[in-house]
């Protein structure tokens, strides 16, 4: 006997990156974490907080992190909505577009978690496949006249940042809502926000995840018309972001210049890796994220994969095509990536 939905029953349901065990000790970069700290201006406001702001609950839109982010970006706090983690955001448009009579379309291989949220709302899918060197299929998703399309730039798990005057073209040809997620976007040389302004149908979502090196924080927010973002209101949880992250969360993001340069030194890390990889063989895919993907030599990767988690080193393998033969690699730290690219030349053999 079953309790749900029929199309629940029928899901797998979305699967996370694999997390160690307590007290294990491995280099983690399998998850796209940033490897160093949150702004030591996010910690001190930590532990100042009281314990008042903690008994009441938080302002229901996140108003001070709103107008935080507001101030920053360049727009009225009236077009940021704050979310626990973008993917809070995702699951806002979800709720709010999309059913069996309202399909979803986004190119792939992208997130996984597009497909679990058009599920949970049994909407039809149409996954439209990137070309060779993840281009933009733009006609195709145009055409599938979806009521919510989704394109991730950077792409993940590719990296490859994507054409404004694209997206642009996109969001003009659309009747549904164009959503650009940004998640690795504090990577890239440039973002989209101006669709935001000038495309009433453009919502760009953004993540503290990433950038500012507070995954475990949970906050995240969409830029977006206010019409749009009114109805997202209407179907999100009433008090989605707490008052620890509201509070974390605005002082990490004024602190641009930490954040800025913490991204700094993960790109000269990813060009670093990338050399080094491209010199043992490997096909490594240009990248604007904190991420390379890559093909081993002879396509091994689920080898690899397991030989590097015999050494207690966690990177991201997908068993789903066509990254059967790939390798997602987050960037760590110069000596995490040097222990790896040692690790690597070890199961190679050293025949490289």
């Amino acid at each position: 006997m079953s309790y749900f939905r029929e199309n629940i029953d029928e899901m797998a349901g979305y699967v996370p990156g694999e997390q160690p065990g307590p007290g294990e000790t491995v280099i983690k970069i399998n998850t796209n974490e940033n490897p160093y700290p949150p702004s030591p201006a996010a910690m001190e406001t930590l532990h100042g907080l009281d314990g008042e702001r903690l008994r009441r609950y938080s302002h229901p839109t996140a108003r001070a992190f709103r107008e935080v982010v507001g101030r920053v970006l360049g727009f009225p706090a009236d077009w940021i909505l704050p979310g626990n983690g973008s993917d809070d955001l995702l699951t806002m448009i979800f709720r709010a577009c999309a059913e069996p009579a309202r399909n979803v379309a986004y190119p792939m291989p992208t997130y996984t978690l597009y497909r679990t949220l058009a599920e949970i709302q049994d909407a039809e899918v149409v996954e439209v496949p990137f070309g060779e060197k993840f281009e933009l299929p733009l006609d195709e998703l145009a055409g599938a006249n979806a009521a919510v399309t989704l394109v991730a730039h950077p792409n993940a798990p590719s990296g490859t940042p994507m054409a404004p005057e694209q997206l642009r073209e996109l969001a003009s040809r659309l009747a549904g809502l164009l959503v650009i997620d940004e998640a690795y976007v504090d990577f890239a040389e440039y973002d989209m926000l101006d669709l935001a302004r000038s495309h009433e149908n453009v919502i760009v979502l953004r993540t503290l995840s990433k950038g500012y090196s507070l995954a475990g924080l949970r906050l995240g927010f969409g830029v977006a018309n206010p019409g749009v973002l009114e109805g997202l209101i209407k179907v999100k949880d009433s008090y989605n972001v707490g008052a620890v992250p509201c509070a974390v969360g605005a002082a990490a993001f004024q602190d641009q210049a930490y954040k800025d340069a913490c991204a700094a030194k993960v790109k000269a890390s990813r060009a670093r890796l990338a050399s080094e990889l491209e010199a043992l063989g490997f096909r490594v895919w240009p990248s604007a994220a904190n991420f390379l993907l890559v093909r081993p030599p002879g396509g091994e990767a689920r080898r690899i994969h397991e030989s590097l988690k015999e050494r207690h080193i966690l990177i991201r393998y997908f068993q789903s095509p066509p990254l059967t033969d790939k390798l997602r690699i987050s960037i760590g730290t110069d000596e995490q990536n040097a222990a790896l690219v040692t690790a690597i030349r070890e199961i190679l053999g050293g025949s490289v």
